[in-house]
């Protein structure tokens, strides 16, 4: 045995998106632990639901994390509404799907930008970012906001989109389709990319069931596992099947995204289709007397809201698990035996965020 040094690595770190802290125990270049510190950023948001009503806590819950920010509010809401039996209008969950979906893909690019600017190719992060902009001009456009939206309530939704605006979404997105295949192409096709990639980092399929791997970390590996498939809101309305990957390694996690955000495009075109007219919300009276687990699929994974209400306007407890939180156990296998310098790669390739762990 070769002489350990403890490294810490992070929560600031020229390659890190999100304030993750490790402290890494090496054997010369080679990770033999990792323990992780997590805490950096806590806000203690779950312990505002006694302070805010559960009407004004969806704006507490967009805050939990500004890239997923609309799936927070969407997931909290419908815990509420499930509690409250609240039937949303079919309408206002089409526009929920949508929304969900744009978020998902502006998540993706901007975690494709982010693994871009890892391996030092700069102006491919550049390009995905700039197809990140077009999503998040449609939110702008359709919402008022570009990170924090504020559109989805309990009972529905603020906002309508009209007809016009649908239908030019969905042009935008069919023309970003060519530019993302080619940007895509290099992840999937360029020899540096694989050298990183390929074979680093790998979790198997049992590892990942063991360890409550969620989202694309998951069926990277195998595990068919996306709530999606549950048909909540309007997805069992689609044609929806999860994408699943067997080799559970860097480039199989990166391969899981990218075909992701394609069926994304598809998804919100599907839905542009079906769409009917309708109301958009219907009005909550009362408070919420109950408790209910609510389970949403996060571009990262699943998210798990479990709300317990009094009958009072405040709840009395609101819990979070995140899947960034649940996909911790599964970097840290991945990180033992490989390359301080592959480091920076793996813990992207869960596309961390910090933010919804610590809320």
């Amino acid at each position: 045995m070769g002489k350990r040094t403890v490294v810490p690595f992070g929560p600031q770190h020229p390659v890190l998106p999100e304030p993750i802290h490790l402290d890494l125990v090496l054997e010369d270049e080679v990770v033999v632990e990792a323990i992780p510190r997590i805490g950096y950023i806590h806000r203690g948001l779950e312990k505002l639901v006694e302070k805010k009503d559960f009407q004004q806590y969806t704006y507490v819950a967009e805050r939990i994390c500004g890239i997923c920010s609309f799936m927070h509010g969407m997931g909290y809401c419908m815990a509420i509404e499930e509690i409250m039996e609240v039937k949303v209008p079919e309408r206002a969950q089409y526009l929920r799907v949508i929304w969900a979906e744009l978020s998902r893909l502006h998540s993706h690019l901007l975690w494709l930008g982010l693994l871009a600017d890892a391996f030092g190719f700069e102006s491919l992060f550049m390009q995905s970012w700039k197809m990140r902009e077009q999503v998040l001009d449609i939110f702008e456009e359709t919402t008022g906001g570009r990170v924090i939206f504020s559109v989805c309530d309990i009972g529905g939704v603020r906002k309508d989109i009209s007809t016009e605006v649908l239908t030019k979404i969905d042009k935008t997105l069919a023309g970003m389709d060519k530019e993302l295949k080619e940007v895509t192409n290099v992840f999937i096709n360029d020899m540096s990319v694989k050298l990183r990639t390929k074979g680093v980092g790998v979790l198997t399929k049992q590892q990942a069931f063991d360890l409550g791997a969620v989202g694309p970390m998951g069926r990277a590996s195998g595990v068919e596992g996306d709530l999606r498939s549950t048909g909540y809101a309007v997805y069992g309305k689609l044609n929806f099947k999860p994408i699943v990957d067997e080799a559970g390694d860097s480039y199989a996690r990166t391969n899981v995204r990218i075909k992701e955000m394609f069926q994304s495009i598809d998804l919100i075109h599907q839905c542009i289709t079906l769409i009917p007219e309708g109301d958009i919300k219907v009005k909550v009276t009362g408070n919420p007397n109950g408790e209910h687990f609510m389970r949403v699929e996060q571009p990262r994974g699943e998210v798990v809201y479990y709300a317990k209400a009094n009958g009072s306007k405040n709840l009395d407890r609101l819990r979070v698990r995140t899947p960034t939180f649940a996909n911790i156990p599964a970097l840290l296998e991945t990180l033992k035996g490989c390359a301080l310098a592959d480091v920076p790669i793996l813990i992207l390739t869960i596309d961390p965020c910090i933010s919804c762990t610590e809320r």
